[in-house]
């Protein structure tokens, strides 16, 4: 997300790259390796490093070929990625995380190395889109995490299929509702984790760089975006830099839909399956996490301090935290 937002704020739209060959490694896809700019004991120097990933396609019902990112071998574990971003950016939780399952990141429609299309860009159809894979996979259960806006697909997925094919299922900071509503008291909006009170200014800030009045858009993920304090955040936007180019137009489609949409009905009555939240004191949304730990039985909640990087951008930024945990989470007994 961090480059989406910093050619953003530089007024710069890009082409949307979608071409995409048959199942082939990673390094024939892109066609040129990538030597990452930090080593970093126990990661991939260079993406010829990392052997077995893969980038895969297929076609869904309504004709947009997507592109999902795969290696390793055990327990399907899927990603879905949030708003502008895509597999090139779980580089190195792929890396850590293919040792113990079979890993696979989701481009949605627009974003990474999926075809850009004018139709279908709303969560529903997102969510879709992840069934679908589901079926092309043939998967019977699996294991989700969705980070963001990817959450918002995997609320959305659950609400229209229930949880019969999830395992377990791990959320990464994502309000249960972006958008807080005029009549909502000061407790229902902290609870919801809303962060604006202007959806389409909310919009023109994210894709234009401006710097909107915080009692219209209270976020820090711009700046915490584009602090470039991590070695492992700055290896794996770079590899993203140097291969994915989004459009910020095609961006912007779905992001009225995300916006608007309130999840509290689907989080507080809906999930029935183990479940982990990931957040941490930089979240515009702590609260809305809280009240999502409170409301689904049994889940857990792991809040990342400042030394631990515990901001939007988490499992980027403190990759090796955030797979041990996750993986500690998705083997305990059910």
């Amino acid at each position: 997300m961090r480059h989406i937002l910093r050619q953003a704020a530089s007024g710069l739209v890009l082409l949307l790259s979608c071409a995409i060959t048959t199942a082939a490694p990673a390094l024939t896809v892109l066609g040129k390796d990538f030597t990452f700019p930090n080593k970093i004991e126990g990661l991939p120097s260079k993406l010829s490093d990392f052997k077995d990933l893969q980038i895969n396609h297929f076609t869904t019902s309504d004709g947009v070929k997507l592109a999902y990112w795969e290696a390793g071998k055990g327990k399907p574990l899927v990603f879905i990625p949030g708003w502008s971003a895509n597999g090139a950016e779980f580089f190195n939780v792929m890396y850590l995380l293919s040792k113990h399952y079979h890993v696979y990141v989701l481009d949605p429609r627009n974003q990474g190395l999926s075809q850009h299309v004018e139709y279908g860009t709303r969560i529903s159809r997102f969510a879709t889109d992840l069934k679908e894979l589901n079926d092309h996979l043939d998967f019977k259960k699996a294991d989700y995490c969705g980070w963001s806006m990817g959450a918002s697909v995997l609320w959305s997925y659950i609400d229209q299929y229930g949880t019969k094919s999830i395992n377990k299922v791990a959320f990464i900071d994502e309000p249960p509702s972006i958008y807080s509503h005029a009549d909502w008291t000061e407790k229902e909006r902290l609870d919801a984790g809303a962060i604006t009170s202007d959806a389409e200014r909310m919009i023109d800030s994210f894709t234009s760089g401006k710097t909107p009045n915080s009692m219209i858009v209270n976020s820090q993920a711009m700046k915490r975006a584009m602090l470039m304090d991590s070695p492992y955040f700055q290896n794996s936007e770079s590899f993203a830099q140097a291969f994915v180019m989004n459009n910020i137009d095609d961006l912007k489609r779905v992001m009225f839909d995300h916006v608007t949409n309130d999840w509290r009905d689907v989080i507080s009555k809906r999930i029935d399956v183990p479940t982990a939240i990931f957040t941490g004191v930089y979240s515009d949304s702590l609260q809305g996490q809280r009240w999502i730990h409170s409301v689904i039985p049994n889940s857990e909640l792991h809040v990342y301090t400042e030394e631990e990087q515990g901001d939007h951008f988490l499992a980027f930024k403190n990759p090796v935290k955030f797979t041990a945990e996750l993986d500690a989470f998705l083997k305990k007994p059910d």
